[in-house]
C-alpha cells in the first residue's frame, strides 16, 4: 500500500524537501512590470546575447540555473538530476541548456504547467532517498512561442482581447534534503481535463476546468480548506480564465478570496498591452522564484498552493479540429518543516 499518497492524487512528503535556492531572468518587458525591482536579471536584448531567439532561451535556462545554483551554495554537480521544460519543439531550450550545465536531465512538457510539474517530480525524488540535491526549471519567450502557436512576428497578426501575452522569463529553483526553508510538503498531480475550448486564443478559459480539479482534489485529499492557504495561485489562467475558475469554486458555495495569478501579477493591465495578462511557463516560474518564495522565506506568507496550469495543444492539433486539453499541477509550499 502507497503510505505516501493522500486520498486519489496527492502526496504527503515524509520530510518536507527544502527549496534552498532560486533564481531567475526577464526580458525587457516583464522587467517594466509590478516586479520589475525583484528578478536577478534582466535583459534589454530580447536575443540575450545570441544569434536566434531560440538560442536566447537556452541562454536564460543557464543563467537562471546558475543563480539558483549561487544562492544554494551548490555547484551543478551536485544534483541527482534537472527536471526542465519549456514551449517549444522537443524542449529544445532545456536541452541545449542541461548540455552545457552537464548535469543528468529529466525534459518535461506540461506546457505552463511545466514549473510544478518539474519541483513535484524533484520533491518526490528528494523524498524517496534517490537525491539530496535537484533542480527544477522552466522557461518560456515570447517570440519563439508566437513563432511556434500563432504567427511570426514580421506577421503583424492582431490579438484578440481575450489572448495572454507569453512572458520572456525562466525561473529556476534548487531543493534539497536539509535546510531552513522555504519547505515543499505536499504534491498533487494533475488530471487532463477538457471542455471542449478550441479556441487558441481564449488558454486561460480551457485550462481553468483543470485548475478547479486540481485545487479541489488538492483539498479533499488533504482535508485542508482553502482558508488554509494564505495564497492559491494559478499560473497562467489571466484575466478571463480567473473569471472562470472563482465561477466554478462559486457553484460549489465557495469564495475563493486568496486567490491570485501570476498572469495577472507579472504585467500591470492597465499600463501594459498584454490584455488578459501573461502566459508561458516562464511565467509562473519567474513570479514564484522572484517573489513568492521570498514571502515565504521572510514570513509574511506561511502556506501557499502554487498551482500551474498548461495548454495541452499545439497547431497540427488544432488543425485536425481537436480541443485544447488542460492540466494543472500543485505544489504546497510552507514556512514550517
Amino acid at each position: 500500500m502507497a503510505e505516501k499518497q493522500l486520498g486519489s492524487a496527492s502526496f504527503a512528503l515524509a520530510r518536507p524537501v527544502t527549496v534552498l535556492g532560486w533564481g531567475n531572468i526577464v526580458g525587457k518587458k516583464e522587467g517594466e512590470g509590478p516586479l520589475g525591482g525583484l528578478f536577478d536579471q534582466i535583459s534589454q536584448d530580447s536575443y540575450f546575447g545570441e544569434q536566434t531567439w531560440e538560442k536566447a532561451e537556452s541562454a536564460m535556462q543557464r543563467q537562471a540555473v546558475s543563480a539558483a545554483l549561487e544562492r544554494s551554495g551548490q555547484p551543478a554537480s551536485a544534483l541527482t538530476a534537472l527536471f526542465g521544460g519549456d514551449l517549444m519543439n522537443q524542449c529544445i531550450a532545456t536541452s541545449y541548456a542541461a548540455r552545457s550545465l552537464n548535469v543528468p536531465l529529466f525534459g518535461l512538457y506540461g506546457a505552463c504547467s511545466t514549473m510544478a510539474e518539474s519541483m513535484a517530480l524533484a520533491a518526490l525524488l528528494i523524498d524517496g532517498g534517490f537525491a539530496d540535491f535537484a533542480g527544477a526549471v522552466a522557461s518560456s519567450h515570447f517570440c519563439t512561442a508566437e513563432r511556434q502557436y500563432r504567427t511570426p512576428l514580421e506577421y503583424g497578426g492582431q490579438r484578440t482581447p481575450n489572448a495572454q501575452w507569453t512572458a520572456t522569463a525562466c525561473g529556476a529553483v534548487v531543493l534539497a534534503r536539509e535546510g531552513s526553508g522555504p519547505y515543499i510538503s505536499h504534491v498533487t498531480v494533475g488530471k487532463v481535463v477538457d471542455r471542449a475550448i478550441k479556441d487558441p486564443n481564449n488558454m486561460g478559459a480551457a485550462m481553468a476546468p483543470a485548475a478547479y480539479d486540481t485545487i479541489s482534489t488538492h483539498l479533499s485529499d488533504t482535508g485542508r480548506s482553502a482558508g488554509f492557504y494564505d495564497l492559491i495561485v494559478t499560473g497562467d489562467l489571466g484575466k478571463l480564465g480567473s473569471r472562470v475558475l472563482k465561477e466554478l469554486f462559486r457553484q460549489d458555495g465557495m469564495e475563493l478570496n486568496n486567490h491570485n495569478d501570476c498572469g495577472l501579477m507579472l504585467f500591470d493591465l492597465q499600463r501594459q498591452d498584454v490584455h488578459c495578462g501573461g502566459s508561458g511557463c516562464g511565467c509562473s516560474a519567474a513570479v514564484l522564484t522572484a517573489l513568492l518564495l521570498e514571502q515565504v522565506k521572510q514570513g509574511k506568507l506561511h502556506n501557499i498552493l502554487f498551482c500551474a496550469t498548461g495548454a495541452l495543444h499545439s497547431p497540427t492539433a488544432l488543425g485536425q479540429g481537436e480541443s485544447i486539453p488542460g492540466i494543472c499541477h500543485a505544489v504546497a509550499i510552507t514556512d514550517t518543516p
